[in-house]
């Protein structure tokens, strides 16, 4: 595919558009893929839309300081976008072990990116290029804008705003702040109180509310938790945290996007593929998955205590417009991927389009925990007409819910509906997620009752024979959750041979940033009690608790016979 299609990533590409100085730079953890499910396209199209001139600079090298003027000196600001995945998560795996494959980096192996990669970016951007402002921002930042636990250094961690020394973070899906953000610095402004983003300043603002400081959190466990329990029920309020003789400010969010900016922001003019230069080493492997996918919506208001979605993306659902889904399929159905199939239509939960509180106004971010909320509309009537527009639309063939959807949602709903989605939109697997089937495990998760599973189960199959059809569900799950003992994995593990299923999509537990499980992790303390809890911390628990539910795997098969163990619960702390 021609380059002249994509943001510039050199400065000869730059000057094929008549550019010879850029506006803004964006520093790319992933490699570039033009394409509205990969955020730093979404970033570079939108500030180009707003007038902007944007470059790429896709997994720099932070060792050679050229990398990092490839693009020259941009007139406004550095963005620092560490990529579609935080990059701790991206280079461990949950034992702390190295990956060895990266799919957002070209040829899938290991990854390009640096680990911390806000904090290597913004340091070696600024060695390359001193005096430039330099933005940060992503899942990686978004979630660890505040005092966090890191579980890769097994430690709380401070902003990381204070350690990266950026100027400014904007937390959240972030088009609305970049823009503002370049506009102010186009015209000499200061970036104070700009919603979703984050600051430091030498004083608390007057209306701050105040969150326990760094130093607190650090020294005592119970302080951390009441720092989670005061941004957990925050609101539009602006926090303030003490940390180390400054204050890391966080400003409101900003309210979220109406139907047409949203729809706008994805019928920009993505190129709907990887880089050229990518090219060469075979591409990029996460393109493969959504190439044919559609976005419909963003946000999730779950409240699953290990998922850090709902710190980004927001918990109001924010959905598209059925005619921009559309124009969309059009897209689509130019690439070579096209021979079809639309491989997903949804977000976070694909079924969650459409739903809306009928209350209004509430500030309960509790919509959708073990149980929804009565003022939750469930109505899956969006949903289904939405599939089945993009279904009419000419030369498809086929469309499937290629993403998660909640069982539970699709419970209230009749058999007519289940029908349509088995029927007509399932490919053979429907993906969801139990999690775990002990009750103790799924309290502390925010999951819904097993016997729910259950239901759904025996009602997802009665239907699937019903039509005449082969349908199968693949139940994805935890294990190491805190809370979670070694008779719960047992459990876990004789349940799923009950009902014959062979367990492959078992997840050991990360603790990440900005949720209650991370919480619950780090202290041995459920902040919505105030109780201890068992949790399984070292590597040596972890894979007790992983091993439960591999039984055959070679490297676990030492550890057959054992009798059940109690979890130790916290590991005593080096040093």
């Amino acid at each position: 595919m021609d380059a002249a299609k994509f943001l510039p990533t050199t400065l000869a590409e730059a000057a094929k558009r008549g550019w010879h100085e850029l506006d803004v730079v964006i520093i790319s953890g992933d490699a570039y893929v033009d394409h509205p499910s990969f955020g730093t396209a979404v970033i570079g199209r939108t500030l180009e839309a707003a007038g902007f001139r944007v470059g790429i600079l896709p997994q720099p090298d932070i060792g050679r300081p050229d990398d990092f003027r490839a693009l020259g000196r941009p007139r406004l600001f550095f963005a620092i976008a560490p990529g579609n995945v935080d990059s701790c998560l991206l280079k461990y795996t949950a034992l702390k072990r190295v990956r060895n494959d990266d799919p957002y980096t070209p040829g899938g192996g290991a990854t390009k990116r640096p680990k911390r990669a806000a904090i290597a970016y913004t340091a070696a951007a600024r060695h390359a290029i001193p005096g430039v402002p330099v933005v940060i921002g992503g899942i990686e930042c978004s979630t660890r804008r505040l005092i966090h636990y890191d579980y890769w250094d097994d430690a709380l961690r401070r902003s990381i705003l204070l350690d990266s020394k950026a100027d400014i973070l904007v937390y959240g899906m972030g088009e609305r702040q970049v823009v503002e953000i370049a506009r102010r610095l186009d015209r000499g402004d200061v970036l104070d109180g700009i919603p979703g983003t984050v600051r430091i300043m030498k004083a608390k603002p007057d209306t701050a509310i105040e969150l326990p400081s760094f130093e607190n959190c650090r020294d005592d466990k119970g302080a951390f938790v009441e720092h989670f329990r005061i941004l957990d029920a925050s609101g539009d309020e602006t926090l303030a945290e003490p940390s180390l003789g400054r204050w890391v400010v966080q400003n409101p969010p900003w309210a979220a996007m109406s139907t047409g900016e949203l729809d706008a922001v994805y019928e920009l003019p993505y190129a709907r593929a990887a880089h050229p230069r990518h090219m060469a080493a075979g591409g990029v492997p996460a393109l493969s998955t959504v190439e044919t996918s559609i976005v419909s919506h963003r946000g999730c208001f779950a409240c699953c205590s290990f998922c850090a979605l709902g710190a980004h993306q927001g918990r109001e659902i924010v959905f598209r417009s059925i005619p921009s889904i559309l124009r969309e399929v059009e897209a689509i159905k130019r690439t070579p991927a096209f021979h079809g199939t639309i491989s997903d239509v949804g977000g976070p939960s694909a079924n969650m389009f459409g739903m809306t509180c009928r209350k209004g106004g509430c500030r309960s971010r509790r919509c959708l925990s073990r149980k929804a909320c009565p003022f939750l509309d469930t109505n899956h009537d969006s949903y289904i007409a939405l599939l089945e527009a993009v279904a009419a639309a000419p030369g498809v063939r086929h469309v499937f819910v290629g993403s998660g959807i909640r069982y539970d949602l699709l419970m209230t709903q009749n058999d007519e509906v289940l029908e349509k989605i088995v029927g007509r939109f399932t490919g053979g697997q429907l993906k969801v997620a139990p999690e775990h089937c002990a009750e103790s495990v799924l309290k502390y998760m925010e999951k819904p009752e097993w016997r729910e599973y259950l239901r759904f189960r025996d009602r997802f199959y009665r239907i699937a024979a019903r039509l005449g059809l082969r349908r199968h569900l693949i139940p994805y799950l935890i294990t190491s959750h805190p809370g979670a003992t070694l008779r719960d994995e047992e459990e876990l593990l004789g349940e799923m041979r009950r009902l014959g299923f062979v367990p492959e999509q078992v997840q050991d537990f990360i603790p990440l940033p900005m949720t209650l499980s991370s919480v619950m992790f780090h202290t041995g303390i459920d902040p919505r009690t105030g109780q201890s809890l068992p949790v399984a911390t070292s590597r040596e628990e972890k894979e007790r608790h992983f091993a439960v539910m591999r039984p055959r795997e070679e490297k676990y098969r030492s550890r057959e016979g054992q009798p059940p163990q109690k979890s130790a619960g916290r590991r005593k702390r080096r040093g």
